[in-house]
């Protein structure tokens, strides 16, 4: 079984529901509310999870209501927990409205993910242990730095989802050997609006890249080839929410598992598809014999 540690944010999602999401300064009617456990590193670790892999997060939530709930929702799932820390505040939230076309709009709320500023013995060690790292931008950079030095160093192939997306310092991204930027964050990382363009830049810093692309599947880019674009299931979208992090976490099952890189893209998208059928973020994420199935 692949051991993938997760150094990442938990978050209770507070989505709305809308025909149509609303402009500065206007408000609109929703048609529906839910509380769904989230947070992209919590996301990722739940889809691992559920595609088959021993999954260890790492990050914290707050003494409130929500971090319990946040903590049985990963435990629930699969994941380990020993290194969720409890800390007194409140949980990480994320704010998300969805429209009727499934497109969402989120503004995320730190909470207690922002205390986890630098890592533990016990969180060096399950990173040096793991077949895979996965990061992502929800935490304060000082620790997914860290957490990627650390894998780096043991020779942990490690995996950046540079949401929410801001300039990475070049030490970060010397320990990245994946990074997988949907189309916006690769415009804003490289300033080129094609994908296949801002893919080529992309690998002057890192060794491969996937720049996802919704419904029109994703660009798969390594040094010394030309991207390639795959292409997703057609499917009528609900809500993409968890969309991007079901990919990323079922993506380092399958490379774990040593499959090609199109059969691992391949499954990652089959996930992905069955994922935005469904309301939520980690409460929509398919479980393995699902995605075989698909």
């Amino acid at each position: 079984m692949t051991g993938i540690a997760v150094l990442g944010s938990t978050n209770m999602d507070l989505v709305a529901y809308v025909a149509r999401a609303p402009g500065p300064g206007e408000t609109v009617t929703g048609r529906e509310f839910r509380t769904v456990p989230g947070g992209k590193g919590a996301n990722q670790a739940v889809a691992a999870a559920r595609a088959g892999g021993d999954v260890t997060m790492i990050g914290a939530v707050g003494d409130d209501a929500y971090g319990a709930v946040l903590r049985s929702n990963l435990e629930h799932s699969g994941v380990d927990i020993d290194l969720l820390h409890t800390v007194e505040g409140p949980s990480g939230t994320a704010h998300i409205v969805v429209d009727e076309t499934g497109s969402n709009s989120i503004v995320v709320v730190p909470g207690a993910n922002g205390t986890v500023t630098a890592l533990g013995p016990g969180e060096m060690a399950a990173i040096a242990g793991a077949d895979l790292l996965l990061l992502q931008l929800e935490l304060p950079l000082s620790a997914v730095a860290e957490g990627a030095r650390v894998a780096h160093a043991q020779g942990v192939r490690t995996i950046l989802t540079p949401s929410p997306v801001q300039q990475l310092p070049g030490e970060l991204l010397d320990c990245v050997d994946l990074l997988i930027p949907n189309e916006h964050e690769a415009v804003a990382l490289t300033g080129a609006a094609d994908p296949h363009t801002a893919a080529r830049l992309l690998l002057g810093q890192v060794p491969a890249v996937v720049v996802t692309l919704g419904s029109r599947g994703c660009l798969y880019a390594a040094r010394g080839g030309d991207p390639v674009l795959f292409p997703a299931p057609e499917v009528a979208a609900v809500d993409t929410t968890g969309a991007g992090d079901t990919f990323v976490g079922t993506l380092a099952v399958a490379l774990g598992e040593r499959r090609s890189v199109p059969e691992s893209l391949a499954w990652a998208s089959s996930a992905a598809a069955l994922c935005v059928q469904r309301p939520g973020a980690s409460t929509s994420m398919p479980y393995r014999a699902e995605i075989d199935a698909a």
